[in-house]
């Protein structure tokens, strides 16, 4: 069954179309779900309440983007109001732990293994997580960032600029990212 077929046969509250749909989109949409949840429980929790949503708003999907775009969009966003109606997400910024972090200006080299890197992500707070995840990954700016999250737009860029430090230590400590020693102080300006 074609796409234009599956939006066509779902318009229609069609049951063939609508699981055929799923079945095209429920793995990466998974996959999205599980970069913003607890665990496996909650994503598959999430996967569901936003295919609900998909089937419920297909008919408002104007064909002028990509139908997978538009469900990631519905999907993200079913994530956000999931955690922000669990309170998980206000709940999980640890401040002294974030005050603490320094800041590195280096970038994560992309050779890194997706998979890896994704169950580092997961190992962040929630919070931290949340904002990485919708801008590095998802593409949002951080005035909608902050939009969707309730937050200050400044909150949102110093969680990101914290996530991508914890993001790094995590790494070098799993050994995934190479992080050369630094030189003594004395040894670099004897030169």
């Amino acid at each position: 069954m074609t796409e234009e077929a599956i939006l066509q046969g779902c318009l229609k509250n069609n049951a063939a179309a609508q699981k055929a749909l799923y079945e095209k989109f429920s793995a990466k949409m998974l996959v999205v779900c599980y970069r913003y949840a607890h665990n496996r429980e909650d994503a598959e929790d999430m996967l569901q309440e936003g295919m609900i949503k998909v089937f419920s708003q297909i008919h408002t999907f104007e064909s002028r983007g990509a139908l997978e775009g538009w469900i990631r969009r519905i999907i993200v966003h079913t994530c956000i109001n999931t955690l922000k109606k669990n309170k998980r997400f206000n709940d999980s910024v640890d401040l002294i732990h974030a005050s603490s972090l320094q800041v590195r200006e280096e970038s994560i080299p992309s050779i890194i293994q997706a998979k890896e890197v994704v169950e580092c992500i997961r190992m962040l707070p929630i919070g931290y997580r949340t904002v990485l995840n919708l801008y590095a990954i998802e593409g949002f700016s951080h005035k909608e960032i902050s939009g969707m999250l309730d937050i200050e737009e400044s909150t949102s860029r110093s969680q990101y600029t914290r996530a991508k430090a914890m993001l790094e230590d995590v790494l070098i400590r799993k050994n995934i990212l190479y992080k050369p020693k630094e030189e003594p102080l004395i040894a670099a300006t004897a030169r």
